[in-house]
């Protein structure tokens, strides 16, 4: 049995309302819930955590490693742009990840196009909107599995 971490970085909590164009209309509770499904049908652990403070999603990375976390999947949101610390705490902890994004980064503003974290993940799913993090989920438990 596998467990999973799923990381939601800032304004993620606000998913079903805020710009439905862009970033559909499922809820945060919706995709969770979704990939916990999966996740107890597999026989494996699904772990979340949206947070707004970079601070928390820092601590919850380093506790991963405590816990013996499996593999990460992660949607930094606007952090994905800014956070070296975040980019720090997982090379840290040394735990397989995959970079989410709900829309198409490449295809918006120019500073949405820079990732801090893509050339260390796994791998990175963006535009598929919340199926990116079932894409996401089966491609971890694919790793996982090899």
């Amino acid at each position: 049995m596998a467990t999973i971490l799923v990381l939601h970085g800032p304004n993620l909590n606000l998913l079903g309302a805020r710009e439905p164009d862009v970033y559909g209309s499922e809820t945060l509770d919706d995709i969770n819930q979704k990939l916990t499904d999966v996740c107890i049908n597999k026989g494996h652990h699904l772990l979340t955590l949206q947070s707004n403070a970079e601070y928390e999603l820092i601590n919850r990375i380093h506790d991963a490693k405590k816990e013996g976390v499996n593999f990460i999947i992660f949607n930094p949101a606007a952090f994905t742009h800014t956070s070296i610390a975040l980019r720090d705490a997982l090379l840290a902890v040394e735990i397989p990840f995959i970079e989410v994004h709900l829309s198409n980064v490449h295809t918006r503003e120019e500073f949405r196009q820079y990732s801090y974290f893509s050339d260390i993940a796994k791998g990175i799913i963006c535009g598929f909107g919340s199926r990116g993090y079932e894409l996401a989920l089966d491609a971890a438990l694919d790793q996982l599995d090899s």
